[in-house]
C-alpha cells in the first residue's frame, strides 16, 4: 500500500470524526428527548346535546376562552433565563404546563412567545439569543402536546427592556420570554 494513500485515509477519517464532534458540540441544551406526560382526551361527544332556538343542534363541544381561563392570570406570563442561556428552568414548569393545558383545550387559540435579553452584547447576538429563548419555550410547549402552529416564537433581543437600569437586578428582569395571546 502506498504511504500517501494511507495518510489520505487517515486524514479523511480524522475529518469525519472532527465533523461529528463539531455537530455534537452545537447541540441544544434544551432537553429534547425528555418524556413528558400528555393528557389524552376523547373527541366523541358524551351525553345529549341541547337544541338551539332555531332548531339547529348546538355544538357538543364548548369553546374555551383563554381570557376567561387565562393561564397567565394564575401562573404569570414571563419566563426568566440565566445570563447567556436559553434553557427553560424547572421553576417555570407550572407556567408552561398551564399554557399547554389551555392551548390543548382550544386548538384554535394561538400565542406569541417574545424572547428578550439584557443590553449586554451586540444587537445581532441578542436577537439570536432572544430567538433561541422563545424557541425553547415553543419546544417545551410542543413536548406537552401543543401544536407547533399554535405558538409563534419571535425575538426582540435587547430592544424592549422592562427595566432600563444598568445593574444585575435590571438585567435579570430583562432576560425573559413573554407569553402573549394572539
Amino acid at each position: 500500500m502506498h504511504p500517501t494513500l494511507s495518510i489520505r485515509r487517515f486524514a479523511a477519517s480524522g475529518l469525519a470524526i472532527a465533523a461529528a464532534l463539531a455537530l455534537a458540540a452545537c447541540s441544544s441544551p434544551v432537553k429534547l428527548d425528555e418524556q413528558v406526560p400528555v393528557e389524552t382526551r376523547s373527541t366523541t361527544p358524551s351525553g345529549s346535546g341541547n337544541g338551539s332556538a332555531g332548531g339547529a343542534p348546538a355544538s357538543q363541544v364548548g369553546s374555551v376562552d383563554l381570557s376567561a381561563q387565562d393561564p397567565g392570570a394564575k401562573f404569570g406570563r414571563v419566563i426568566l433565563f440565566d445570563f447567556d442561556a436559553y434553557v427553560v428552568k424547572d421553576e417555570f414548569r407550572p407556567l408552561v404546563e398551564g399554557y399547554a393545558k389551555a392551548l390543548n383545550a382550544d386548538r384554535k387559540k394561538n400565542i406569541v412567545i417574545e424572547g428578550h435579553t439584557d443590553d449586554r452584547g451586540s444587537r445581532e447576538y441578542n436577537l439570536a439569543l432572544g430567538q433561541r429563548r422563545s424557541e425553547a419555550v415553543v419546544r417545551a410547549l410542543t413536548l406537552l402536546g401543543v401544536q407547533p402552529n399554535q405558538a409563534e416564537p419571535v425575538s426582540y433581543g435587547k430592544e424592549r427592556p422592562v427595566d432600563p437600569a444598568q445593574n444585575e437586578a435590571a438585567w435579570a428582569k430583562n432576560r425573559r420570554a413573554e407569553l402573549r395571546s394572539k
